[in-house]
This record gives structure tokens, C-alpha cells and sequence, in this order.
């Protein structure tokens, strides 16, 4: 298996420290101090902009599912909380990235986003597949199966 490596910062000493994907789930120890690295920003979904987008989606080790919402949509809050679920059970394989369109309009006009949600499956910097629409779970982990 061709293993990736995260870098997780030491809440402790601040040493960054490579972790392999496939020892996340091991309580991963800083290599300096050796305190407990904390894992939990892995099991939640990040925030990005446009400013972030390129570094945080297309340069991530992880394959990334990105969700392209807007608060005052209703499917894009319903997807949300299983979004938040997926980051929990897909932790350390996947990682669950949220862009807000109304206040990154950048991306929405690059990859010419017209209805929401949208999501992208992105694996080594290439957008494998978009999703539009609001997918339960089961159909969302389907997808998700297609890139991990």
C-alpha cells in the first residue's frame, strides 16, 4: 500500500511531526517531546476559501471531498451534519473540506458551480468526479469508496 504522511504540530513543544496515514488511528507521539499528538482536527470537516483551496484540496496528501454550500441553503444544511459524521468514521483517510460560495466566489466561477450543493471528490490534485445535489449518507460514503 503506498502510505501518505500528515504533518501534525505538537500541541506541546510545536514540533511538526510526519504521521503516516495508516498509523493515524495508533495515538500518533511527538518525536521531540514525546507528548500525544492531537488527532481530533482530523475528524472534523476544515474550512476553506478561495485563498486556500489550491494548498487545502488539490496539494492535500488525503483524497478530499469538498462541499460547496451556502447557509441560506436548506439541502446544503442538511448535508452538513452527515458530512460531520463522515469526517468521524473517514478520519486520517479522507478529508471533509466546506467552502462557503457566498464569500469565495472564486472557486464558484472556476469550476463553474451553479447549484448547491455541489461537491467535488478530489484524489492527487485531480478532481475525480462533481456531485450535485443533496446525497444521503449511504450514496456520499458510495462515492467516497470510489477514491480512498
Amino acid at each position: 500500500m503506498n502510505d501518505t504522511n500528515l504533518i501534525l504540530a505538537c500541541l506541546k513543544c510545536g514540533t511538526k511531526n510526519k504521521v503516516p496515514t495508516s498509523r493515524i488511528n495508533e495515538a500518533p507521539k511527538c518525536g521531540k517531546c514525546g507528548a500525544l499528538l492531537s488527532t481530533d482536527v482530523l475528524s472534523k470537516p476544515i474550512t476553506i476559501s478561495d485563498s486556500t483551496f489550491d494548498k487545502e484540496v488539490l496539494g492535500s496528501a488525503l483524497p478530499v471531498l469538498v462541499d460547496c454550500w451556502a447557509p441560506w441553503c436548506g439541502p446544503c444544511k442538511a448535508v452538513g451534519p452527515i458530512l460531520d459524521e463522515l469526517a468521524v468514521i473517514y478520519k486520517g483517510r479522507l478529508k471533509i473540506a466546506k467552502l462557503n460560495v457566498d464569500e469565495n466566489q472564486g472557486i464558484g466561477t472556476r469550476y463553474s458551480i451553479s447549484s448547491i450543493p455541489t461537491m467535488f471528490l478530489v484524489k492527487n490534485g485531480q478532481i475525480i468526479d462533481t456531485l450535485i445535489g443533496a446525497l444521503p449518507k449511504e450514496e456520499l460514503e458510495a462515492q467516497i469508496a470510489r477514491i480512498i
